[in-house]
């Protein structure tokens, strides 16, 4: 970990490079840019509301911020675990010619989703002024489940971003992981629907606890229980580990798959 550090701190200026590429990559050549960073969770958010807000009004008050909070929440995380996987093949031959600390491609491509998510959170104060909510001092808290969520996913990106120079079907198979985690995290569904037998499969999900966080944080003026912020600690610190002991052990070996 402190050499990942030391690294982090040497190449700073070269990490941010990438930072600012994979912003300019990510909407090369789209008119609207970044702007459709807001528009994809409004337009999800417009669709979800549409179908589901009949079923599970009654159950859940502000359905439509609801559901664009645990929008936003996934899709960070889906688009950023899913940019990370190809990290290195897209930079083989920057790679193959000079020294680059090689987590730097996954880590930027995290943290360049993340600066890019940031503008969803516009959306979601919007509708929260449109449907007449209450603000919250727990609002400005908000970063701390932020904080655990980058944490999994940059831990989960290099996972995936190792694995992939060697397996090329993991993206085949991730997509599919994706699609359960989706349904998994309760983004147009109350969570008390699910029955309590079904309740440790679903928070096996990093994604659960975190969402539920930020949700209690922003429509409910809470800080949420205790024990949703400890499996979130858990899984960030897990991944993380997990992340770079794989990455670091497969590194070396990219360079003959590449």
């Amino acid at each position: 970990m402190q050499i990942y550090l030391q690294n982090l701190f040497k190449y700073k200026d070269l990490f941010l490079l990438l930072i600012t590429q994979d912003i300019k990559l990510k909407y090369k050549n789209s008119v609207l840019g970044v702007f459709w960073s807001m528009l994809n969770p409004l337009l999800m958010m417009i669709v979800f509301s549409i179908v589901f807000m009949a079923i599970f009004k009654n159950d859940i008050p502000n359905f439509p911020v609801y559901v664009l909070i645990g929008r936003v929440m996934y899709q960070f995380f889906s688009e950023a675990t899913n940019f990370s996987m190809t990290a290195i093949q897209s930079n083989a031959d920057l790679i193959k010619k000079v020294y680059v600390p090689r987590y730097y491609f996954p880590l930027s491509r995290v943290v360049s989703t993340m600066i890019i998510s940031a503008m969803s959170f516009i959306p979601v104060f919007l509708m929260m002024l449109i449907t007449g909510m209450t603000f919250s001092w727990t609002n400005l808290f908000i970063f701390i489940p932020i904080i655990y969520l980058f944490f999994i996913t940059a831990g989960i990106g290099l996972l995936l971003a190792a694995l992939n120079v060697f397996f090329h079907d993991v993206k085949h198979f991730y997509s599919i992981v994706l699609m359960v985690l989706m349904y998994l995290t309760p983004i147009f569904y109350p969570a008390s629907i699910i029955p309590e037998k079904y309740m440790v499969l679903v928070q096996l999900n990093p994604l659960y606890h975190v969402v539920v966080i930020i949700r209690d944080m922003l429509m409910y003026g809470s800080w949420s229980d205790f024990s949703n912020h400890l499996f979130a600690i858990g899984y960030s610190v897990l991944y993380c580990i997990l992340g770079l002991a794989v990455f670091y052990k497969l590194q070396n070996r990219f360079i003959y798959h590449l």
